[in-house]
């Protein structure tokens, strides 16, 4: 973080691990984050949450009034409370478990797969608003810091796989519901 007397001082991130993460520590985790912060040009600390469904259950209906878990919720800090913090983010370690099982690598990589989406939207993206702006930086991001299948990306190509298993059922779709991303606003 750059201050007034033109020094950049580290700014520290905090990670509290509700739910064992096989292959990821809060330290190691800490160290991603900042990197990951540290490349979208993100200032100030970022505290991480990685809890169970029903606390992002929990989470979701009481800032989003959606009454289900998902994978990742952000929380940009009021703009009066924004000095050197830079927002929450809250992850599902039970969802990552299910999308890295799903996707073929492992709940670790698949937490920082979740947090890096969180960062963007911190850093003020909007996949919803943005007409794929976040998706490319996510893309060249995760290529970057040598992560999987970025989280837009697949969601991308899973509602293509959906779209065309529809069609071939004549138009019901009998996969339950995927999971809704996060939003941050």
């Amino acid at each position: 973080m750059q201050h007034g007397d033109g020094i950049e001082r580290a700014v520290q991130s905090s990670v509290i691990l509700c739910k064992k993460v096989p292959g990821l520590t809060p330290a190691a985790l800490a160290r991603f984050i900042t990197s990951a912060a540290r490349a979208v040009r993100l200032a100030g600390a970022v505290q991480l949450l990685v809890a169970g469904d029903r606390e992002l259950r929990a989470l979701n209906s009481r800032f989003r009034g959606k009454d289900r878990p998902t994978d990742v919720l952000s929380f940009p800090p009021p703009s009066v409370l924004n000095h050197g913090f830079a927002g929450d983010i809250a992850i599902s370690a039970q969802i990552a478990r299910q999308n890295a099982r799903r996707l073929g690598h492992s709940p670790a990589e698949e937490i920082k797969i979740l947090a890096l989406h969180g960062i963007l939207h911190l850093a003020g993206y909007d996949h919803e608003r943005d007409q794929g702006e976040m998706a490319r930086k996510e893309m060249r991001l995760r290529r970057a810091l040598g992560l999987p299948v970025a989280l837009i990306e697949r969601t991308v190509s899973a509602a293509g796989r959906d779209s065309a298993v529809r069609k071939k059922q004549g138009g019901v779709q009998r996969h339950p519901a995927r999971k809704q991303k996060a939003r941050t606003r």
